[in-house]
């Protein structure tokens, strides 16, 4: 383990330090954002998989984030996912096959997370809070497919920020409806003890079916006047930026 990232996060959490110690991790922090943007800024509008780096290309879960990718791609959105393999792959994989933009924000781990081939363009990040930040920054959508404690944490962590007002309101899809059959019976228990309101519900869907998917968030894209819906914006050449073209 020898990224430095990996071990200032470490020391960083080991609790308080001297003040310039800590000024020097913000500053990383923020070298860490700007690179994303210099990466990810001119994408255009796009929605993004999350799910297992585990499953693979002979799984069913692949096949479904494959297909459910090639088909939101020909609704004009760009794939983003976590840029690594498994379920995140297959995305990609039918982005790809189905001429949209391909993308990937990876994340740099103890035991590494290679980017998968099936990408235009990716950016890597050491540190998963700025990259959670970046895949919301730039999503109209999300759709959540079968994965671990990782993709559950992007999931209830974004249902949060939209429960509390901190983010607006955007489509959020979970699919694998047999292996998330317990996540759904909670959260209807969080309903039934009020600890939820209904309305937290309104964008959020569970299904297998690929064509639901895609109705649901062409029907939140048509009635929306957000602003990850307009054009892609335009690289200046002057501060050395590259228009985003596909591989």
């Amino acid at each position: 383990m020898n990224n430095a990232f990996i071990k200032e996060e470490h020391k960083f959490m080991e609790g308080a330090r001297a003040r310039w110690k800590e000024l020097k991790y913000v500053g990383g922090v923020v070298i860490q954002f700007l690179k994303g943007f210099r990466g990810l800024h001119f994408i255009g509008p796009c929605v993004t998989v999350f799910g297992s780096a585990r499953f693979k290309e002979d799984h069913p879960y692949y096949e479904l984030a494959r297909q459910v990718s090639a088909k939101i791609g020909k609704l004009g959105f760009a794939i983003m996912t976590g840029g690594g393999p498994g379920i995140m792959e297959a995305a990609n994989r039918g982005a790809k096959e189905s001429g949209t933009l391909s993308v990937g924000c990876n994340i740099v781990l103890p035991h590494e997370q290679a980017h998968n081939p099936y990408l235009d363009r990716f950016v890597t990040m050491e540190y998963f809070f700025v990259r959670k930040e970046l895949l919301r920054k730039y999503s109209f959508a999300f759709i959540v497919l079968p994965g671990g404690f990782g993709t559950l944490d992007e999931f209830f962590e974004t249902l949060t920020l939209i429960q509390t007002g901190k983010i607006k309101r955007f489509p959020i899809v979970v699919m694998g409806v047999g292996f998330h059959k317990e996540i759904i019976a909670h959260v209807q228990r969080m309903m039934d003890e009020k600890t939820i309101s209904p309305e937290d519900m309104d964008l959020l869907l569970f299904t297998d079916s690929v064509d639901e998917v895609v109705a649901h968030i062409r029907k939140h894209a048509e009635g929306s006047p957000s602003i990850k819906l307009n054009p892609p914006r335009k690289a200046a050449w002057a501060l050395g930026e590259r228009k985003l073209k596909r591989a």
